[in-house]
């Protein structure tokens, strides 16, 4: 048995989803695996570092969406310039940044 998922993006075009299933597999594990074991470290209680862990696997799975379903371009476009490519590395890395800063501040 074989299952097609068409996935289109804004102008109708459709794209591989393969990269936004994988972005979001990688936000669930880290949102909900450590996620609530630094917001119980922070003081918040169990419910709430739930609650927050879910919050912000919502909002990466929206920015994924927005960035590799909605905004991306057509499979038969054609390679992309090196310049976005460079800029989403240098923001991928500056947030990677953030969040290994923003884990290691209750160990501290």
């Amino acid at each position: 048995m074989r299952v097609e998922v068409h996935v289109h993006n804004r102008h109708g075009d459709r794209v591989d989803p393969v990269p936004f299933l994988v972005t979001v597999g990688i936000a669930f594990t880290f949102a909900l695996s450590y996620g609530p074991i630094y917001g119980l470290s922070y003081g918040l209680t169990l419910p709430a570092s739930l609650a927050l862990s879910t919050l912000a696997f919502a909002a990466a799975t929206a920015v994924a969406y927005q960035q590799l379903v909605r905004c991306a371009p057509p499979l038969d476009a054609g390679p992309l310039p090196p310049a976005p490519r460079v800029e989403r590395l240098l923001y991928a890395g500056m947030g990677l940044g953030v969040l290994i800063v923003a884990l290691t501040v209750p160990l501290l």
